[in-house]
């Protein structure tokens, strides 16, 4: 595994953080009513991903980083979520936001069993 030197230079943080920028635009569309519901929650969740996966990376034990990272996972559960209600709300039409989603836990799942599994 490559040492990185902050947690921007981790490939993980740099797709989480543009899903962000993406729920930020998409939901700019979103219907004013939306704005302290659906349009609030969605944003919280995407932006709670890097930010745990930036928290847990300065983290010195392994449980502790494992669990910034679960963290981070369950928010992208929660996205996924918010994309399918989204899309049966008729508010966009999903399409390459749940592929970058796959993506992001995958990797952050690898990081992760590497990054605990360090001795």
């Amino acid at each position: 595994m490559t040492s990185t030197t902050n947690f921007q230079n981790l490939v993980v943080w740099q797709k989480s953080h543009e899903f962000v920028l993406q729920v930020y635009k998409m939901t700019s569309n979103f219907p004013k009513e939306e704005l302290f519901c659906l349009t609030s929650q969605f944003r919280r969740a995407a932006v709670s991903i890097p930010a745990n996966i930036a928290e847990g990376y300065r983290r010195k034990t392994k449980l502790e980083k494992a669990r910034f990272f679960n963290i981070s996972q369950g928010s992208i559960e929660e996205c996924k979520y918010y994309l399918i209600l989204s899309k049966d709300l008729g508010y966009f039409k999903m399409a390459d936001e749940m592929i970058l989603l796959e993506e992001i836990s995958k990797m952050l799942h690898s990081y992760s069993e590497k990054v605990t599994a360090q001795k």
